[in-house]
């Protein structure tokens, strides 16, 4: 059996202030043409269909749009939410899908009830895992700890219980929307940490044939059967370096994995350029970046003139400026989004505290006391999303 495994597609996002609908609705015709053309059996979307819990209209639509395309050639697509994804939202009229080959997975309650597919080798069961919120789920599970590995490991233990109840030689598929240890996060996930921790190992999908990951959004391989497919656009700078892709993926008679990469359109390529001022409008070496997304940092010890209009002139599609003199204090000029980049909220509220209290950083009763009010407003948010 053949399957095609994406995920994270953040409908409605946009990078820095560059509407992205085009180029997703360009990442999804080639996804359905893909599906068309190579004879894909199935079609998994491991979480973040959508960039917020209430997304606007036009991205509602995309995703309508897709959906229709998708259910027109008559491949079923396994679907769950992600973090970002309202779950009750996007599960909004599952029943009705699922005839229509298109299966929802946003309830945790049923993440042992598989869509069932079948091949020349038999049945294969494809269980939803959306994303749980430890909190909100470690009840339905009778987990001991509201932490991500032990809500997923109870989760999955569900699975391989009714995986086992099932015919001998069942292929197992399983979707998540996790961060698994081993996994290289970019600055554009949105954290989850619960309890200091946001990982869970990756012998949590044990016992199953392909773990289609979603939430991190490099395309990476954890394991042979675990892997993630990463977002099929970039959305932010640190993900430069990043080749979006999909995984076409083979399932033999035996449970054996062959994964192909296949590579997704990419909108305009991105450039971190860093230097003084001068050297950025004069070095040939930029040439190559004319035409890209830019974000440039300038070590100038003082603050250029118009240094924006005029890296523009070379840079058109340039959307970041950031300051970073090269002599020593003067880097307290860099903007405060280069110095949160890549921090945790834990570390960014230590920071604080350090700050205003000269001297002496958080001991480790503080620590836990900044870590469990993270977790409750982590929580609070989540129940008012249930509640709406």
């Amino acid at each position: 059996m053949r399957f095609l495994h994406t995920s994270d597609w953040h409908l409605g996002r946009s990078f820095h202030r560059v509407n992205l609908l085009t180029a997703q609705r360009a990442f999804l015709d080639h996804l359905v043409e893909t599906v068309r053309t190579r004879r894909v059996d199935a079609v998994l979307v491991a979480g973040d269909v959508y960039d917020r819990a209430v997304p606007p209209l036009a991205a509602v639509e995309l995703f309508d749009d897709a959906l229709h395309r998708l259910a027109g050639l008559g491949v079923p697509t396994v679907m769950i939410s992600g973090n970002h994804d309202s779950a009750r939202r996007l599960g909004v009229g599952s029943g009705l899908m699922g005839q229509a080959g298109i299966h929802l997975r946003t309830d945790p309650a049923a993440c042992a009830t598989p869509v069932v597919l079948r091949d020349a080798y038999g049945e294969v069961a494809l269980y939803g895992l959306p994303y749980l919120e430890p909190a909100l789920v470690k009840d339905e599970f009778g987990a001991a700890r509201a932490d991500h590995a032990h809500v997923l490991g109870a989760a999955m233990d569900r699975v391989r219980d009714d995986l086992a109840a099932r015919p001998a030689g069942t292929r197992s598929v399983v979707l998540a929307h996790a961060f698994v240890t081993g996994g290289a996060p970019s600055d554009s996930e949105r954290d989850i940490t619960v309890g200091g921790v946001e990982s869970v190992p990756a012998a949590v999908f044990e016992g199953v044939d392909y773990a289609a990951l979603g939430h991190l959004h490099g395309c990476q391989t954890i394991t042979d059967r675990v892997r993630y497919s990463g977002s099929p656009l970039a959305y932010s700078f640190s993900e430069e370096r990043h080749r979006k892709s999909m995984w076409l993926v083979d399932l033999d008679a035996a449970g054996t994995v062959t994964a192909e990469r296949l590579d997704c359109p990419v909108p305009r390529p991105l450039a971190r350029l860093r230097g003084k001022l001068a050297d950025l409008l004069a070095d040939p070496a930029h040439d190559v970046h004319e035409e890209a997304w830019v974000e440039a940092t300038l070590t100038d010890s003082a603050r250029p003139h118009e240094p924006m209009a005029r890296l523009a002139a070379r840079f058109p599609h340039i959307l970041s400026l950031a300051f970073e003199p090269e002599e020593g204090a003067a880097r307290t000029l860099a903007s405060y989004a280069q110095r949160l980049r890549g921090r945790s909220d834990q570390e960014i509220a230590e920071d604080f505290v350090a700050h205003v209290r000269p001297g002496r950083g958080v001991d480790d009763e503080e620590r836990d006391v900044l870590r469990s009010a993270l977790d409750e407003v982590r929580t609070d948010d989540a129940l008012r999303e249930v509640a709406g």
